[in-house]
C-alpha cells in the first residue's frame, strides 16, 4: 500500500485508478495553463515581441529574470521539501504555493504591451516559475502517498497524460477564444494587449479550478518524525542527509545527476520546439499552437502507455528506449527540408517526451526511504535547475557555430544537434545505474 496511510481499501493494485489518483492528477490538468499558455506558447512570445521594443532585449530580460527564480528554485526547494516532511504538512503547502501562482498569474493582466512594463512582466513569469517548482517538489511527493510499487508507473504516467489533455485543451481555448477568436467577442480585442492579459486571468482560474479536488480529496500526511527543524538549521540538515545518503545509496545520487541531463533536453524540446517551428520551418503563431495540441495529444498518449510499460518492464528501460526514440526522432528533424518533416518527426518527439518524464519520476520514487520524498523530490528539482543552462548554451553554441557555415536563415536547424547532445550524454550516464527496487512496499 501506498504511505501514509490512505484507507486500507485503496488504492489497491486493481482499484488504482480511484478517487485519489484523480484528484491528484486534476491539479496537474489544471498546472498545464500555466507551464502551457504562461511560460511557454503564449505569454512568454507577447512579452518577448515587438510590443515591449527590441526583441533581443526582451528575450534577454526574461532570460536574467528566469535565472534568478532558478537560483532561488535551488537554495530553497529542497529544504522546503525537507521542512515538509518532517512536519507533515505536504498538502498544505501544495495549498499555499498554488494559491500563491494563481495570484501572479491573475497580475500578469496588469502588464500593458510598453517597454515600460517589460520588467514587470519578467518577473512575474519568474515568480510563476518559482512558486510551480515550490508546488511541483509536494505534489510529486504525493505520488507515494497514493500509489503502491505495482502502480507508482501507471499513476506517474497517468499525471503526466492528465497534464498534457489539460493542456491541449487549455491552448484550444485560448487559441480560439482569444488568438484567433471563431466568435467575435470583446475579450478578443487585441488593443492594448487585452486579449493576452485576459488569458492570464483564464490560466489563473483554469490552474484554481482545477486544483480544488486535491485540495478535498488528498488527506494531508502525517508529520515523519517528532523533530522540529528550524529554518537556520535546516541547510546543516540538508547536507548532512545528502552526505548519508552518498554513503548509503550513491545509486540514487548518480541517478539524480543523469536524471538532470537527459530532462534538460526534454525541457528544450518544448522550449525551443516553437521557436524552431516558426523561424526553421516557417510555422505562423496560430500553427504552432495548433502543432502543440495535436503534440500534447501524442504526449499524453505516449506518458500513458509508457505508465504501464513501467510496471511491465521497469522505468530505466522505459527511459532508455524514450531517450532512443527522441534521438532517433530529433535527427529526422535535423534532416526534414519541410514543414511537413518537422510535423511528422516533431510529434514522434512529443511520442517519447512523456514516457521520459513520467518514467524518471516514477523511478525515484521507487528510490526514496519512506518520509523522505519532499527532500528527495527537491533534490530532485534541485539538480535538474543545477544544470539547465546545458541544453540552451549547446542550442546557441551549435547556432553560432553553423552560422557563418551554412546560407542565412539555416543556422537556427543546428540547435537541434545541441539538443540532441544533451539527450545522448542522458543517456551515457543512465545506463550504468542500476534499475531500482520496489523499496517503497509495505
Amino acid at each position: 500500500m501506498g504511505i501514509n496511510q490512505l484507507p486500507a481499501t485503496e488504492p489497491t493494485r486493481e482499484k488504482w485508478l480511484n478517487k485519489y489518483t484523480w484528484a491528484w492528477a486534476s491539479w496537474d490538468w489544471g498546472q498545464a495553463a500555466i507551464n502551457a499558455v504562461m511560460i511557454t506558447f503564449v505569454f512568454t512570445v507577447y512579452l518577448t515581441s515587438e510590443l515591449f521594443g527590441d526583441k533581443d532585449h526582451a528575450s534577454l530580460v526574461l532570460s536574467q529574470a528566469l535565472a534568478i527564480a532558478g537560483v532561488c528554485i535551488a537554495l530553497l526547494v529542497p529544504v522546503t521539501g525537507l521542512r515538509s516532511d518532517a512536519a507533515g504538512r505536504r498538502k498544505l503547502w501544495i495549498m499555499v504555493n498554488t494559491l500563491l501562482l494563481v495570484l501572479i498569474c491573475a497580475a500578469c493582466f496588469f502588464v500593458f504591451p510598453d517597454p515600460s512594463y517589460l520588467w514587470f512582466g519578467a518577473l512575474l513569469i519568474a515568480a510563476m516559475s518559482v512558486a510551480s517548482e515550490f508546488a511541483g517538489v509536494n505534489y510529486n511527493a504525493v505520488l507515494n502517498q497514493i500509489s503502491t510499487p505495482a502502480t507508482v508507473g501507471k499513476v506517474s504516467g497517468f499525471g503526466w497524460g492528465m497534464g498534457y489533455v489539460g493542456g491541449i485543451l487549455a491552448l484550444a481555448l485560448v487559441l480560439f477564444g482569444f488568438v484567433q477568436p471563431i466568435v467575435d467577442w470583446p475579450g478578443a480585442s487585441t488593443e492594448n494587449g487585452l486579449n493576452i492579459r485576459l488569458v492570464a486571468l483564464f490560466s489563473a482560474a483554469w490552474c484554481l479550478i482545477f486544483a480544488l479536488p486535491l485540495f478535498f480529496v488528498i488527506p494531508e500526511t502525517p508529520a515523519a518524525s517528532s523533530e522540529k527543524i528550524p529554518l537556520k538549521s535546516s541547510y546543516v540538515v540538508l547536507f548532512r542527509r545528502i552526505r548519508d545518503l552518498w554513503n548509503e545509496d550513491r545509486n540514487l545520487i548518480f541517478f539524480l545527476l543523469s536524471s538532470a541531463v537527459f530532462r534538460d533536453g526534454l525541457a528544450a524540446i518544448f522550449t525551443f520546439g516553437g521557436v524552431i517551428a516558426a523561424g526553421t520551418f516557417g510555422f505562423k503563431l496560430s500553427e504552432v499552437i495548433i502543432f502543440a495540441i495535436v503534440g500534447n495529444v501524442v504526449a499524453a498518449l505516449g506518458a500513458v502507455v509508457g505508465g504501464r510499460i513501467d510496471d511491465w518492464l521497469g522505468p530505466k528501460a522505459v527511459i532508455l528506449g524514450s531517450l532512443v526514440g527522441l534521438l532517433i526522432a530529433g535527427a529526422g528533424v535535423f534532416f526534414s527540408p519541410e514543414a511537413s518533416g518537422f510535423w511528422i518527426f516533431g510529434l514522434l518527439l512529443c511520442l517519447f517526451v512523456g514516457p521520459a518524464q513520467a518514467a524518471a519520476r516514477s523511478y525515484l520514487s521507487r528510490l526514496i526511504p519512506a518520509g523522505r520524498e519532499g527532500e528527495l523530490f527537491g533534490l530532485y528539482a534541485t539538480t535538474g535547475r543545477a544544470v539547465s543552462f546545458l541544453a540552451p548554451a549547446l542550442f546557441s553554441l551549435a547556432i553560432a557555430i553553423a552560422t557563418p557555415l551554412v546560407a542565412s536563415g539555416q543556422a537556427q536547424r543546428y540547435g537541434i544537434l545541441g539538443i540532441l547532445l544533451v539527450l545522448l550524454m542522458g543517456l551515457l550516464l543512465l545506463l550504468p545505474i542500476r534499475t531500482p527496487k520496489q523499496v517503497n512496499a509495505s
